[in-house]
Protein backbone atom coordinates (compact mmCIF):
# COMPACT_ATOMS: atom_id res chain seq x y z
CA UNK A 1 0.00 0.00 0.00
CA UNK A 2 1.52 3.64 -0.61
CA UNK A 3 0.06 7.24 -0.42
CA UNK A 4 0.43 10.46 -1.07
CA UNK A 5 4.32 11.32 -1.76
CA UNK A 6 5.07 7.82 -1.09
CA UNK A 7 4.56 6.32 -4.06
CA UNK A 8 8.62 5.30 -3.54
CA UNK A 9 7.81 2.65 -0.40
CA UNK A 10 5.32 0.45 0.46
CA UNK A 11 4.28 -1.22 3.94
CA UNK A 12 4.34 -4.89 4.06
CA UNK A 13 3.73 -7.68 6.58
CA UNK A 14 6.71 -10.60 6.99
CA UNK A 15 6.49 -13.04 9.84
CA UNK A 16 8.20 -13.06 12.98
CA UNK A 17 8.71 -9.04 12.69
CA UNK A 18 5.29 -7.80 11.69
CA UNK A 19 4.93 -4.83 9.45
CA UNK A 20 8.29 -3.46 7.56
CA UNK A 21 8.44 -1.33 4.45
CA UNK A 22 9.85 -2.02 0.97
CA UNK A 23 11.38 -0.19 -1.97
CA UNK A 24 9.32 0.02 -4.64
CA UNK A 25 12.14 1.52 -6.68
CA UNK A 26 15.69 1.42 -6.92
CA UNK A 27 17.96 3.65 -4.84
CA UNK A 28 21.37 4.72 -4.70
CA UNK A 29 23.71 5.89 -2.14
CA UNK A 30 22.57 8.80 -0.62
CA UNK A 31 18.66 8.84 -2.21
CA UNK A 32 16.24 10.36 -0.13
CA UNK A 33 13.68 7.62 -0.15
CA UNK A 34 10.90 9.83 1.89
CA UNK A 35 10.63 12.89 4.08
CA UNK A 36 8.31 13.11 6.55
CA UNK A 37 7.09 16.15 8.84
CA UNK A 38 6.51 14.78 12.27
CA UNK A 39 2.91 13.88 13.40
CA UNK A 40 3.34 15.75 16.84
CA UNK A 41 6.49 16.76 18.43
CA UNK A 42 7.83 18.37 22.01
CA UNK A 43 11.24 20.09 22.84
CA UNK A 44 12.33 18.23 26.08
CA UNK A 45 11.80 19.81 29.72
CA UNK A 46 14.90 20.98 30.36
CA UNK A 47 15.44 23.23 27.04
CA UNK A 48 12.23 24.64 26.72
CA UNK A 49 13.75 27.75 26.78
CA UNK A 50 16.80 27.22 24.39
CA UNK A 51 15.74 25.56 21.24
CA UNK A 52 12.67 26.64 19.37
CA UNK A 53 9.18 24.99 19.70
CA UNK A 54 8.84 24.97 15.90
CA UNK A 55 12.30 23.86 13.80
CA UNK A 56 13.87 22.54 16.82
CA UNK A 57 16.81 24.83 16.08
CA UNK A 58 19.65 25.98 19.16
CA UNK A 59 19.25 29.73 19.19
CA UNK A 60 20.66 32.73 21.32
CA UNK A 61 17.59 34.57 21.22
CA UNK A 62 13.91 33.03 21.03
CA UNK A 63 10.89 35.19 21.30
CA UNK A 64 8.39 33.72 24.09
CA UNK A 65 4.55 33.11 23.66
CA UNK A 66 3.14 36.51 25.11
CA UNK A 67 -0.17 34.37 26.23
CA UNK A 68 1.43 30.89 28.15
CA UNK A 69 4.59 32.22 28.72
CA UNK A 70 6.33 28.61 28.01
CA UNK A 71 6.78 28.33 24.50
CA UNK A 72 9.71 30.00 23.06
CA UNK A 73 10.27 30.59 18.80
CA UNK A 74 12.92 31.58 16.27
CA UNK A 75 10.74 34.38 14.81
CA UNK A 76 7.36 35.29 13.78
CA UNK A 77 7.75 32.94 10.81
CA UNK A 78 7.79 30.15 13.00
CA UNK A 79 5.62 31.57 15.66
CA UNK A 80 2.42 31.46 13.02
CA UNK A 81 3.07 28.35 11.80
CA UNK A 82 3.11 26.85 15.29
CA UNK A 83 0.05 27.65 16.08
CA UNK A 84 -2.59 25.35 14.81
CA UNK A 85 -0.27 22.63 17.45
CA UNK A 86 0.16 25.56 20.08
CA UNK A 87 -3.59 27.05 19.96
CA UNK A 88 -4.87 24.15 22.46
CA UNK A 89 -1.88 23.73 24.68
CA UNK A 90 -1.21 27.22 25.03
CA UNK A 91 -4.87 27.82 26.43
CA UNK A 92 -4.54 24.34 28.30
CA UNK A 93 -1.24 25.42 30.09
CA UNK A 94 -2.81 28.57 31.00
CA UNK A 95 -5.63 27.10 32.95
CA UNK A 96 -3.44 24.05 34.31
CA UNK A 97 -0.95 26.75 35.91
CA UNK A 98 2.26 25.28 34.61
CA UNK A 99 3.28 23.18 31.57
CA UNK A 100 3.46 19.27 32.20
CA UNK A 101 6.48 17.04 30.77
CA UNK A 102 7.51 16.41 27.71
CA UNK A 103 5.44 12.89 27.35
CA UNK A 104 2.10 14.51 28.83
CA UNK A 105 2.72 17.20 26.08
CA UNK A 106 3.59 15.19 23.19
CA UNK A 107 0.56 12.49 24.19
CA UNK A 108 -1.39 16.14 23.99
CA UNK A 109 -0.57 17.13 20.86
CA UNK A 110 -1.37 13.73 19.13
CA UNK A 111 -4.62 13.80 20.97
CA UNK A 112 -5.44 17.10 19.60
CA UNK A 113 -4.42 16.63 16.13
CA UNK A 114 -6.87 12.94 16.44
CA UNK A 115 -9.40 15.36 17.70
CA UNK A 116 -9.46 17.93 14.95
CA UNK A 117 -8.79 15.28 12.18
CA UNK A 118 -9.54 12.15 13.48
CA UNK A 119 -7.49 8.90 13.72
CA UNK A 120 -7.68 7.45 10.62
CA UNK A 121 -4.96 8.15 7.83
CA UNK A 122 -3.43 11.29 7.77
CA UNK A 123 -2.95 13.08 4.38
CA UNK A 124 0.98 11.52 3.44
CA UNK A 125 1.00 8.54 6.22
CA UNK A 126 0.98 4.43 5.81
CA UNK A 127 -0.72 3.87 8.85
CA UNK A 128 -2.56 5.31 11.36
CA UNK A 129 -1.81 6.21 14.81
CA UNK A 130 -4.26 3.78 15.95
CA UNK A 131 -2.25 1.07 13.98
CA UNK A 132 0.96 1.53 15.82
CA UNK A 133 2.48 -0.65 17.60
CA UNK A 134 2.51 0.70 21.51
CA UNK A 135 3.67 -3.01 23.10
CA UNK A 136 1.86 -2.43 26.60
CA UNK A 137 1.08 -5.86 27.10
CA UNK A 138 5.43 -6.16 27.29
CA UNK A 139 5.96 -3.42 29.82
CA UNK A 140 7.60 -4.90 33.16
CA UNK A 141 6.14 -3.42 36.77
CA UNK A 142 7.99 -0.43 36.84
CA UNK A 143 7.09 0.65 32.88
CA UNK A 144 3.58 -0.12 34.19
CA UNK A 145 3.82 2.54 36.91
CA UNK A 146 5.03 4.91 35.16
CA UNK A 147 2.11 4.52 32.88
CA UNK A 148 -0.16 4.69 35.63
CA UNK A 149 1.28 8.05 36.83
CA UNK A 150 1.78 9.42 33.05
CA UNK A 151 -2.30 8.77 32.42
CA UNK A 152 -3.44 10.43 35.66
CA UNK A 153 -1.14 13.78 34.46
CA UNK A 154 -2.75 13.61 31.42
CA UNK A 155 -6.17 13.48 32.57
CA UNK A 156 -4.89 16.53 34.94
CA UNK A 157 -3.81 18.56 32.60
CA UNK A 158 -6.07 17.78 30.03
CA UNK A 159 -9.38 20.66 29.06
CA UNK A 160 -12.80 19.02 30.17
CA UNK A 161 -14.57 20.87 26.84
CA UNK A 162 -12.31 19.27 24.83
CA UNK A 163 -12.85 15.57 23.40
CA UNK A 164 -12.25 13.10 26.19
CA UNK A 165 -10.74 9.58 25.19
CA UNK A 166 -11.25 6.17 27.15
CA UNK A 167 -8.57 5.14 29.03
CA UNK A 168 -7.32 2.42 27.06
CA UNK A 169 -6.51 4.90 23.99
CA UNK A 170 -5.04 7.49 26.17
CA UNK A 171 -2.47 4.45 27.82
CA UNK A 172 -2.06 3.40 24.02
CA UNK A 173 -0.70 6.98 22.75
CA UNK A 174 1.82 6.80 25.59
CA UNK A 175 2.59 3.10 24.54
CA UNK A 176 3.66 4.53 20.94
CA UNK A 177 5.47 7.54 22.42
CA UNK A 178 7.65 5.08 24.52
CA UNK A 179 8.60 2.63 21.55
CA UNK A 180 8.28 4.61 18.40
CA UNK A 181 9.45 8.24 19.62
CA UNK A 182 12.34 9.62 17.73
CA UNK A 183 15.28 11.50 18.94
CA UNK A 184 15.45 15.09 17.63
CA UNK A 185 18.28 17.17 17.50
CA UNK A 186 19.54 20.56 17.13
CA UNK A 187 20.75 21.91 13.63
CA UNK A 188 24.58 20.52 14.17
CA UNK A 189 22.92 16.79 15.01
CA UNK A 190 25.04 16.83 17.85
CA UNK A 191 22.31 17.12 20.94
CA UNK A 192 19.82 15.15 21.23
CA UNK A 193 17.08 18.18 22.01
CA UNK A 194 13.21 16.60 21.29
CA UNK A 195 11.06 13.91 20.50
CA UNK A 196 8.25 12.87 17.62
CA UNK A 197 6.15 10.73 16.49
CA UNK A 198 6.85 9.90 12.94
CA UNK A 199 4.23 6.89 11.44
CA UNK A 200 6.01 6.37 8.47
CA UNK A 201 9.43 6.21 9.82
CA UNK A 202 8.25 3.72 12.95
CA UNK A 203 7.58 1.07 9.78
CA UNK A 204 11.06 0.59 8.73
CA UNK A 205 12.19 -1.99 10.93
CA UNK A 206 15.92 -2.75 12.56
CA UNK A 207 19.31 -4.35 11.05
CA UNK A 208 22.38 -3.82 13.16
CA UNK A 209 23.53 -3.28 8.96
CA UNK A 210 21.07 -1.66 7.74
CA UNK A 211 20.82 -0.32 4.28
CA UNK A 212 19.64 3.35 5.25
CA UNK A 213 19.71 6.04 7.75
CA UNK A 214 17.96 8.66 9.20
CA UNK A 215 18.76 12.20 10.10
CA UNK A 216 16.87 15.35 10.88
CA UNK A 217 16.03 18.14 8.94
CA UNK A 218 15.19 21.45 10.48
CA UNK A 219 14.33 24.07 7.79
CA UNK A 220 15.85 26.13 6.19
CA UNK A 221 15.76 29.86 7.56
CA UNK A 222 17.50 31.42 4.98
CA UNK A 223 14.33 30.49 2.83
CA UNK A 224 12.33 33.68 4.63
CA UNK A 225 8.55 33.52 4.28
CA UNK A 226 8.82 30.12 2.26
CA UNK A 227 7.04 26.97 3.08
CA UNK A 228 10.80 25.59 3.95
CA UNK A 229 11.31 27.75 6.89
CA UNK A 230 9.99 26.17 9.10
CA UNK A 231 9.78 22.61 7.33
CA UNK A 232 11.24 20.27 10.16
CA UNK A 233 11.33 16.57 8.52
CA UNK A 234 13.13 13.48 8.99
CA UNK A 235 14.81 11.94 5.86
CA UNK A 236 15.10 8.08 5.21
CA UNK A 237 17.88 7.84 3.19
CA UNK A 238 20.02 5.51 1.30
CA UNK A 239 23.23 3.97 2.64
CA UNK A 240 23.91 1.62 -0.47
CA UNK A 241 22.05 0.67 -3.66
CA UNK A 242 18.58 -0.30 -2.66
CA UNK A 243 16.79 -2.94 -5.51
CA UNK A 244 12.70 -2.56 -5.82
CA UNK A 245 11.51 -5.03 -3.90
CA UNK A 246 14.53 -5.13 -0.76
CA UNK A 247 13.36 -4.37 2.71
CA UNK A 248 14.18 -0.92 3.59
CA UNK A 249 16.27 -1.06 7.33
CA UNK A 250 17.75 1.55 9.75
CA UNK A 251 19.48 0.60 12.66
CA UNK A 252 17.76 1.29 16.21
CA UNK A 253 21.30 1.36 18.02
CA UNK A 254 24.79 2.33 17.79
CA UNK A 255 26.37 -0.78 15.97
CA UNK A 256 29.61 -0.01 18.35
CA UNK A 257 28.83 -2.67 21.01
CA UNK A 258 29.37 -6.73 20.83
CA UNK A 259 26.13 -8.84 19.14
CA UNK A 260 25.08 -9.68 22.56
CA UNK A 261 25.09 -6.11 24.30
CA UNK A 262 22.97 -4.98 20.92
CA UNK A 263 20.23 -7.75 21.85
CA UNK A 264 19.92 -7.06 25.02
CA UNK A 265 19.52 -3.33 24.63
CA UNK A 266 16.90 -3.79 21.79
CA UNK A 267 14.94 -6.16 23.75
CA UNK A 268 15.26 -3.97 26.46
CA UNK A 269 13.64 -1.23 24.92
CA UNK A 270 11.70 -2.32 22.03
CA UNK A 271 11.29 -5.54 22.69
CA UNK A 272 12.14 -7.76 20.58
CA UNK A 273 14.91 -10.50 19.53
CA UNK A 274 17.21 -9.46 16.56
CA UNK A 275 17.66 -12.08 13.82
CA UNK A 276 20.15 -9.91 11.50
CA UNK A 277 22.90 -11.55 9.90
CA UNK A 278 25.62 -9.68 12.01
CA UNK A 279 24.03 -10.88 15.45
CA UNK A 280 23.31 -14.51 14.31
CA UNK A 281 26.87 -14.77 13.03
CA UNK A 282 28.62 -12.51 15.65
CA UNK A 283 30.24 -10.36 12.75
CA UNK A 284 32.94 -8.24 13.90
CA UNK A 285 32.59 -9.45 17.58
CA UNK A 286 35.81 -11.04 16.47
CA UNK A 287 37.42 -7.25 15.73
CA UNK A 288 35.72 -5.57 18.71
CA UNK A 289 37.35 -7.93 21.15
CA UNK A 290 40.67 -7.94 19.98
CA UNK A 291 43.59 -8.79 21.30
CA UNK A 292 47.50 -8.08 20.23
CA UNK A 293 48.84 -10.23 18.02
CA UNK A 294 52.15 -11.68 17.92
CA UNK A 295 54.82 -14.13 19.62
CA UNK A 296 54.01 -12.84 23.12
CA UNK A 297 50.15 -12.86 22.92
CA UNK A 298 48.64 -12.06 26.17
CA UNK A 299 47.02 -14.77 28.15
CA UNK A 300 43.11 -14.93 28.53
CA UNK A 301 43.96 -13.90 32.49
CA UNK A 302 45.61 -10.70 31.55
CA UNK A 303 43.08 -9.50 28.86
CA UNK A 304 39.89 -10.59 31.18
CA UNK A 305 41.72 -8.37 34.36
CA UNK A 306 42.42 -5.27 31.21
CA UNK A 307 38.98 -5.57 30.38
CA UNK A 308 37.52 -4.90 33.79
CA UNK A 309 40.13 -2.47 34.46
CA UNK A 310 39.09 -0.10 31.42
CA UNK A 311 35.00 -0.89 32.40
CA UNK A 312 36.26 0.54 35.56
CA UNK A 313 37.75 3.61 34.46
CA UNK A 314 35.63 4.05 31.85
CA UNK A 315 33.53 4.91 35.14
CA UNK A 316 35.75 7.19 36.80
CA UNK A 317 35.66 8.70 33.60
CA UNK A 318 32.36 9.63 33.14
CA UNK A 319 32.11 10.82 37.02
CA UNK A 320 34.96 13.04 36.29
CA UNK A 321 33.10 14.29 33.26
CA UNK A 322 29.91 15.01 34.97
CA UNK A 323 32.08 17.24 37.38
CA UNK A 324 34.40 19.13 34.50
CA UNK A 325 37.53 17.75 36.02
CA UNK A 326 38.95 16.99 32.34
CA UNK A 327 42.50 17.53 33.22
CA UNK A 328 41.31 14.29 35.52
CA UNK A 329 39.80 12.75 32.71
CA UNK A 330 42.94 12.97 30.33
CA UNK A 331 45.15 11.39 33.53
CA UNK A 332 42.65 8.42 33.28
CA UNK A 333 42.80 8.09 29.77
CA UNK A 334 46.52 8.04 29.82
CA UNK A 335 46.97 5.74 32.47
CA UNK A 336 44.90 3.45 30.61
CA UNK A 337 45.95 3.63 27.51
CA UNK A 338 49.24 2.22 29.29
CA UNK A 339 47.86 -0.93 30.45
CA UNK A 340 45.52 -1.38 27.38
CA UNK A 341 47.89 -1.00 24.84
CA UNK A 342 50.34 -4.04 24.95
CA UNK A 343 47.21 -6.50 25.81
CA UNK A 344 44.50 -5.02 24.14
CA UNK A 345 44.07 -5.21 19.54
CA UNK A 346 43.62 -1.84 17.87
CA UNK A 347 40.25 -2.86 16.93
CA UNK A 348 39.00 -3.59 20.58
CA UNK A 349 35.82 -1.38 21.32
CA UNK A 350 37.47 -0.68 25.13
CA UNK A 351 40.74 0.86 23.45
CA UNK A 352 38.57 2.73 20.90
CA UNK A 353 36.18 3.88 23.68
CA UNK A 354 39.45 5.24 25.64
CA UNK A 355 40.95 6.90 22.42
CA UNK A 356 37.56 8.32 21.86
CA UNK A 357 36.92 10.24 25.05
CA UNK A 358 40.88 11.28 25.07
CA UNK A 359 40.59 12.89 21.75
CA UNK A 360 37.87 14.88 22.56
CA UNK A 361 38.89 16.26 25.47
CA UNK A 362 42.46 16.82 24.54
CA UNK A 363 41.39 19.04 21.79
CA UNK A 364 38.81 21.01 23.97
CA UNK A 365 41.77 21.74 26.02
CA UNK A 366 43.41 22.57 22.98
CA UNK A 367 46.50 20.05 23.69
CA UNK A 368 45.89 19.23 19.74
CA UNK A 369 49.05 16.93 18.77
CA UNK A 370 48.31 14.49 21.51
CA UNK A 371 44.89 14.79 20.93
CA UNK A 372 45.39 14.19 17.01
CA UNK A 373 47.66 11.27 17.11
CA UNK A 374 44.60 8.96 19.61
CA UNK A 375 42.04 10.63 17.11
CA UNK A 376 43.63 9.03 14.06
CA UNK A 377 43.87 5.26 15.94
CA UNK A 378 40.38 5.73 16.63
CA UNK A 379 39.56 6.27 13.44
CA UNK A 380 41.87 3.62 11.81
CA UNK A 381 39.80 1.12 14.63
CA UNK A 382 36.23 2.80 13.27
CA UNK A 383 37.02 2.17 9.61
CA UNK A 384 37.41 -1.66 10.13
CA UNK A 385 33.89 -1.91 12.04
CA UNK A 386 31.70 0.37 11.04
CA UNK A 387 29.73 0.24 7.73
CA UNK A 388 31.75 2.59 5.51
CA UNK A 389 28.75 5.10 5.08
CA UNK A 390 27.74 4.73 8.85
CA UNK A 391 27.05 8.70 9.70
CA UNK A 392 28.55 8.53 13.17
CA UNK A 393 31.87 7.04 11.24
CA UNK A 394 31.89 10.15 9.36
CA UNK A 395 30.93 12.34 12.35
CA UNK A 396 34.36 11.07 14.01
CA UNK A 397 36.27 11.64 11.06
CA UNK A 398 34.86 14.76 10.96
CA UNK A 399 36.45 15.84 14.17
CA UNK A 400 39.64 13.76 13.99
CA UNK A 401 40.23 16.06 10.31
CA UNK A 402 39.08 19.18 12.66
CA UNK A 403 41.74 18.23 15.43
CA UNK A 404 44.44 17.23 12.50
CA UNK A 405 44.06 20.61 10.94
CA UNK A 406 44.32 22.52 14.70
CA UNK A 407 47.45 20.73 15.34
CA UNK A 408 49.20 22.21 12.35
CA UNK A 409 48.69 18.52 10.52
CA UNK A 410 47.22 20.13 7.26
CA UNK A 411 48.28 17.08 4.97
CA UNK A 412 46.08 14.46 7.31
CA UNK A 413 43.53 16.98 8.43
CA UNK A 414 42.49 17.73 4.84
CA UNK A 415 42.81 14.24 3.95
CA UNK A 416 40.23 12.91 7.22
CA UNK A 417 37.94 15.81 6.89
CA UNK A 418 37.85 14.77 2.52
CA UNK A 419 36.65 11.32 3.85
CA UNK A 420 33.99 12.54 6.40
CA UNK A 421 33.10 15.30 3.26
CA UNK A 422 32.06 11.57 1.32
CA UNK A 423 30.40 9.87 3.93
CA UNK A 424 28.25 13.23 5.37
CA UNK A 425 27.47 13.73 1.83
CA UNK A 426 25.41 10.22 1.63
CA UNK A 427 23.76 10.30 5.14
CA UNK A 428 23.23 13.64 6.03
CA UNK A 429 22.91 15.15 2.13
CA UNK A 430 24.60 18.79 0.85
CA UNK A 431 22.10 21.28 2.22
CA UNK A 432 22.44 20.28 6.04
CA UNK A 433 24.14 22.47 7.99
CA UNK A 434 27.17 19.91 8.94
CA UNK A 435 27.91 18.93 5.70
CA UNK A 436 27.68 22.86 4.59
CA UNK A 437 30.24 23.69 7.64
CA UNK A 438 32.58 20.93 6.25
CA UNK A 439 32.56 21.67 2.85
CA UNK A 440 33.84 25.37 3.88
CA UNK A 441 36.22 23.40 5.93
CA UNK A 442 37.04 21.18 3.03
CA UNK A 443 37.89 24.40 0.77
CA UNK A 444 39.88 26.00 3.67
CA UNK A 445 42.27 23.22 3.92
CA UNK A 446 42.49 22.52 0.73
CA UNK A 447 43.84 25.99 0.14
CA UNK A 448 46.16 25.69 3.25
CA UNK A 449 47.44 22.28 1.61
CA UNK A 450 48.18 24.22 -1.64
CA UNK A 451 50.04 26.76 0.66
CA UNK A 452 52.04 24.08 2.50
CA UNK A 453 52.87 22.51 -0.77
CA UNK A 454 54.35 25.45 -2.41
CA UNK A 455 56.36 26.47 0.66
CA UNK A 456 56.43 24.62 4.06
CA UNK A 457 58.67 27.21 6.15
CA UNK A 458 56.04 30.33 4.85
CA UNK A 459 52.97 28.44 5.75
CA UNK A 460 53.69 28.07 9.40
CA UNK A 461 55.02 31.36 9.38
CA UNK A 462 51.62 32.82 8.12
CA UNK A 463 49.86 30.26 10.72
CA UNK A 464 51.61 31.36 13.58
CA UNK A 465 51.18 34.89 12.36
CA UNK A 466 46.97 33.91 12.52
CA UNK A 467 46.61 32.49 15.37
CA UNK A 468 48.13 35.22 17.17
CA UNK A 469 46.06 37.65 16.08
CA UNK A 470 42.82 35.25 15.99
CA UNK A 471 41.75 32.77 19.00
CA UNK A 472 42.09 29.50 17.52
CA UNK A 473 38.17 28.33 17.27
CA UNK A 474 37.73 25.99 20.50
CA UNK A 475 36.52 23.17 20.08
CA UNK A 476 32.85 22.76 21.98
CA UNK A 477 32.71 21.30 25.12
CA UNK A 478 32.88 17.60 25.58
CA UNK A 479 29.56 15.98 25.94
CA UNK A 480 28.99 13.25 28.88
CA UNK A 481 25.81 12.43 26.32
CA UNK A 482 26.62 9.66 23.13
CA UNK A 483 25.52 10.79 19.96
CA UNK A 484 21.57 11.18 19.34
CA UNK A 485 20.33 7.53 19.43
CA UNK A 486 17.70 6.92 16.32
CA UNK A 487 14.15 6.36 18.83
CA UNK A 488 14.03 7.84 21.96
CA UNK A 489 13.30 6.25 24.95
CA UNK A 490 12.56 6.96 28.55
CA UNK A 491 15.05 5.71 30.86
Amino acid sequence: MTRGGMESVEVFTTEGKGRGLKAQKEFLPGDVIFAEPAYAAVVFDSLTHVICHTCFKRQERLHRCGQCKFAYYCDRTCQRAAWLNHKNECSAIKRHGKAPTENIRLAARILWKIEREGSGLSEGCLVSIDELQNHVDSFGEEEKKELRMDVESFLEFWPPHCQQFGMQFISHIFGVISCNGFTLSDQRGLQAVGVGIFPNLCQANHDCWPNCTVVFNNGNHEAVRSMFHTQMRIELRALNKIAPGDELTVSYVDFLNLSEERRKQLKKQYYFDCTCEHCKKQLKDDLMLAVKAGESKPSADTVKEVIQLSKDTLEKINKARMEGHYHEVVNLCRDCLAKQEPVLGDTNIYLLRILSIASEVLSYLQMFEEAADYAKRMVDGYLKIYHPNNAQLGMAVMRAGVTHWHAGLIEAGHGLICKAYAILLITHGPSHPITKDLEVMRVQTEMELRMFQQNEFMYYKMREAALKNQKIQVMPEPSNENAPSLFHKKE
